[in-house]
C-alpha cells in the first residue's frame, strides 16, 4: 500500500524532485567549487531520447497494431490488432513524458539563467511536442499546473484540449521568436548536447514551424481557434518569418550511432520477440504495389516474396505467419524520426488542396512529398513513380482520393512516428483501413487511451472534472479535435 501510494503521488505530481530533511540542508550541502544548477546542455540530450525511446517503444506495440502494420497474433485478449485496448497500457507514455516534460522545464530554467535563449526555445518547442502527443493520446490532461511538484501542487486540474492546443501554439509562436536574433556566443547551442541538429538554431527554427503546421492542421476542423488564417500566414503572408524544412536535411531525426547513450531501445531485444509480430497485408502490399523500394528496410522475405496477413483475421483462424520486420531495424537510425520533410510537404498538400494556401500547387507538394519519402531512406525513386496508377496525382480527382493519396504516403512517411498514424487516422479517416471480421470494439478505431488508473485515486477530484467535461473515460470518447 506505502509503495503504491509513494508512486501515485510522485506520477501525479508530475515531476521528480528530491526533498531535503532539514531546512537548511541545501544550503549546508553545497559545494562552492560546483554549479548549484544543472546546465540545459547537460539536461538536453538525454531528455530528447527518453521521450523518441518511449515512442519508440508504444509506436511498436500499439500504432503499429493500430494501424495495421503490424499483426502479433493470438486469440487471447487485448489483442490491440483486435481494437482490444487494456486499462494498462494509458501509464507508460503518460509517465515517461510528463517525467520528460519536468526536465524541459528545467532547461528552459537554465536558458533563462544562463541567460541563452535559444536554450530556451527548443524547450519550448519540445513541450509543444510533448503536450500535443498527451493531450492527441488522452484528450484533456494537466496542462497549465502540470510538472509543478516543486511547488507543492500535487493534484493538478486537466486543462481542455482546447485551451491545451491555444497555449501550445503559443509556446511555438514565443520559440520562434526567440530564435530570430542572429547566431552569437550567448545563443550558442553546444553541438555535443544537440543529438538533433548539432547545435544548429535555424534547423531548430525550421522544426518548429512545421511542428506548428502539424499540429495546426491537427486542428483545423475547430472553428474556436483561428487556425487556418495561421497556416496561410506560415506559407504564404509571412512565409519569411517562419522558415520552415526545406529537405529531408532539415528532418528532426535522433539517429542511433550504437554509441551510448544513443542506442536504440531494440538493440537489447531477443531476435524472435522483435520478429515476432508479422506484417500486415495492407502495410505490404501497398508498398509491392507501388514498388516502394522501402520495403526491402521494412520487410523480411517470405518464401521469396514480401508477404502479409490480413489484420483482424477472425478468432481462432490464425493465418501462417509471414513477413516481419528485418533484424537489422533493431538498431535502424532512422527509426528515431520525430518529423520529417516529407511528411511537411504531404501536410502543405492537404492545405493546398483545402484552398488555404497558394504559395505552390498541391500537385508539387504532393511529389515532393512522395519523393523526398523514399529518399529519406537512402533510396533512388523508381523510373516514372509517379505516373504509376497508384501514387500519381490528377487535379481532377475528387477529394476523398486526393486525401486517400495523400494519406498513404503521409502513413510511410511516419512509420515508427510515435503514434501519429493514429492520430492522423482519427482525424481524417485515411488511409483507408481494411476491417477484418475478427474486430472487437465493434469494429470502430479507439479514439484515445484511457487515463491510468492510479490517477483516479490520487488525483480523484480533477479526474472526476476532467470525465465530466469530456465524457467517459473509455477507448470510443471523441477528444476536441475529433467531435463534429
Amino acid at each position: 500500500m506505502k509503495k503504491t501510494k509513494y508512486i501515485a503521488i510522485m506520477a501525479l505530481g508530475l515531476s521528480i524532485i528530491t526533498s531535503s530533511c532539514k531546512k537548511d540542508f541545501q544550503e549546508i550541502n553545497t559545494n562552492p567549487n560546483t554549479q548549484e544548477k544543472v546546465l540545459p546542455k547537460s539536461l538536453l540530450a538525454p531528455a530528447l531520447a527518453n521521450v523518441v525511446i518511449a515512442n519508440m517503444s508504444r509506436s511498436q506495440r500499439v500504432n503499429n497494431e493500430l494501424m495495421q502494420v503490424t499483426v502479433n497474433m493470438g486469440d487471447t485478449e487485448g489483442k490491440i490488432f483486435r481494437y482490444e485496448v487494456r486499462t494498462a497500457e494509458a501509464d507508460y507514455l503518460w509517465n515517461e513524458w510528463y517525467t520528460q516534460l519536468t526536465n524541459f522545464k528545467d532547461i528552459y530554467q537554465g536558458g533563462e539563467d544562463i541567460l541563452n535563449p535559444s536554450y530556451q526555445a527548443i524547450s519550448l518547442i519540445c513541450q509543444a511536442w510533448i503536450y500535443s502527443m498527451l493531450t492527441d493520446t488522452y484528450g484533456d490532461v494537466p496542462f497549465t499546473e502540470s510538472n509543478k511538484a516543486k511547488e507543492g501542487n500535487f493534484t493538478p486540474k486537466f486543462d481542455q484540449q482546447k485551451d491545451i492546443y491555444d497555449g501550445i501554439f503559443q509556446m511555438l509562436e514565443n520559440a520562434n521568436t526567440l530564435l530570430k536574433p542572429a547566431n552569437s556566443t550567448a545563443n550558442a547551442i553546444a553541438s555535443a548536447s544537440d543529438p538533433i541538429y548539432a547545435g544548429s538554431r535555424e534547423k531548430w527554427r525550421k522544426f518548429g514551424n512545421s511542428l506548428f503546421l502539424r499540429l495546426l492542421l491537427r486542428v483545423s476542423s475547430k472553428a474556436e481557434l483561428p487556425v487556418i488564417q495561421k497556416i496561410k500566414e506560415i506559407v504564404d503572408t509571412k512565409a519569411t518569418e517562419y522558415p520552415i524544412m526545406t529537405s529531408n536535411d532539415d528532418s528532426a531525426v535522433l539517429r542511433w550511432t550504437g554509441t551510448a547513450p544513443y542506442v536504440s531501445p531494440f538493440a537489447t531485444w531477443r531476435d524472435g520477440d522483435w520478429y515476432g509480430p508479422k506484417l500486415s497485408s495492407f502495410f505490404v502490399d501497398n508498398l509491392n504495389e507501388r514498388s516502394d523500394p522501402r520495403i526491402q528496410r521494412w520487410a523480411s522475405l517470405y518464401q521469396g516474396d514480401y508477404e502479409g496477413i490480413p489484420s483482424g483475421y477472425p478468432v481462432g483462424q490464425a493465418p501462417e505467419g509471414k513477413s516481419a520486420f528485418p533484424v537489422a531495424l533493431m538498431t535502424e537510425p532512422l527509426l528515431g524520426n520525430i518529423m520529417n520533410y516529407s511528411e511537411l510537404q504531404l501536410i502543405l498538400t492537404e492545405a493546398a488542396i483545402k484552398g488555404w494556401i497558394a504559395a505552390n500547387p498541391a500537385k508539387t507538394y504532393y511529389e515532393t512529398g512522395a519523393t523526398n519519402g523514399i529518399t529519406f531512406w537512402g533510396y533512388t525513386v523508381p523510373a516514372n513513380y509517379l505516373t504509376f496508377e497508384k501514387v500519381k496525382w490528377d487535379d481532377n480527382y475528387t477529394m476523398e482520393q486526393k486525401m486517400e493519396l495523400i494519406h498513404i504516403q503521409k502513413y510511410y512517411a511516419m512509420f515508427f512516428t510515435g503514434m501519429e498514424q493514429w492520430f492522423e487516422y482519427r482525424r481524417t479517416g485515411y488511409p483507408t483501413l481494411p476491417k477484418g471480421a475478427g474486430l472487437g470494439n465493434g469494429g470502430v478505431m479507439p479514439a484515445r487511451l484511457t487515463y491510468p488508473v492510479y490517477v483516479q485515486a490520487a488525483n480523484g477530484n480533477n479526474y472526476r472534472a476532467a470525465v465530466a467535461a469530456q465524457g467517459p473515460d473509455n477507448i470510443n470518447t471523441l477528444v476536441w479535435w475529433q467531435r463534429p
